[in-house]
């Protein structure tokens, strides 16, 4: 069984004027969040800053996170690291803060072969009893996860269970599912990809374009899946120039200013990412201002 199905949303972290993190904001998000459609809650990831955490923050806010969704949806903590030992240990605290799935990213930097990726994903499942999803960003690890590679693990570790696929190549999704034979659940990790994915048997997105239209984001899910090809695709479609948008700088810099710009309080980004250049940001409020997000700042 999934995790989810749907669009859950890869959740920022609000922060405080110094920099703490705005536990009080991240509620209200939450909330919002759930209240508008969305089908799980992503806490930790990239879009979440994990990266400038401490492993005690890191694991705080899981515990908050947890705490704050009371079940309502499925929480997914991130957890990966290119230390296996780090992610093994994440790992076992997300579990034990009552998440329902972690996602694991490959790890970055020290680039592993491929036999590699399959002895770190093995070790860390080994040590936790929930599901657990894998994390393919070619982009920002400089490793891809290769199909084979996925299938296999897919079918030697029972709780592998997914993937977030956010290569960009639709024809090594389609391997993906096809080597994979219905043991591994496919995520799409790119908004734009949406309809794509899901008509090839994928089950959702993890979503940065959820945090400014959650309802939608799902919809765009949904609608695919019960036979609406036309309106799910009207609603990537209409979208698109909003996603370009959220990514015309690194993320989370544009969804965070975004997030700002509709009266949320989320606030900064912790170095070395730096605020949205004007400029860009103008684009940003007028793509969102075209869909009619109500912009209050």
């Amino acid at each position: 069984m999934s995790i989810f199905t749907g669009a859950g949303v890869a959740l920022i972290t609000p922060m405080n004027e110094d920099g703490s993190i705005n536990y009080d904001e991240m509620e209200r998000i939450v909330n919002d969040q759930i209240e508008h459609g969305t089908d799980a809650i992503i806490v930790c990831g990239t879009t979440g800053e994990a990266s400038t955490m401490t492993h005690e923050e890191h694991i705080e806010t899981i515990k908050a996170c947890v705490g704050m969704v009371k079940k309502r949806v499925p929480v997914i903590a991130g957890t990966g690291s290119n230390c296996t030992e780090t992610a093994i240990y994440l790992s076992k605290e997300a579990q034990n803060a009552g998440v329902d799935g972690i996602l694991v990213v490959s790890p970055y930097y020290n680039k592993a072969t491929q036999n590699g990726l399959k002895k770190h994903f093995t070790a860390i499942a080994e040590k936790v009893d929930v599901p657990m999803i894998l994390y393919n960003i070619q982009g920002r690890t400089g490793v891809n996860i290769k199909p084979k590679t996925l299938a296999e693990l897919a079918k030697e570790v029972d709780n592998i269970v997914a993937v977030k696929e956010a290569s960009g190549d639709l024809s090594q999704v389609a391997e993906i599912l096809a080597e994979s034979e219905g043991r591994l659940d496919v995520y799409s990790g790119n908004d734009d990809q949406i309809v794509p994915i899901v008509a090839l048997g994928g089950k959702g997105v993890i979503s940065v374009l959820s945090h400014v239209v959650p309802q939608e984001t799902h919809d765009i899910v949904a609608k695919l899946m019960a036979g609406d090809v036309e309106g799910s695709a009207k609603l990537q479609l209409k979208y698109l120039k909003l996603i370009k948008a959220l990514f015309s700088e690194v993320n989370p810099i544009p969804v965070k200013a975004a997030m700002n710009m509709m009266g949320y309080n989320v606030g900064s980004l912790r170095m070395p990412l730096s605020e949205m250049e004007d400029a860009n940001k103008e684009v940003l409020r007028n793509a969102m201002k075209e869909v009619g997000i109500k912009v209050v700042r």
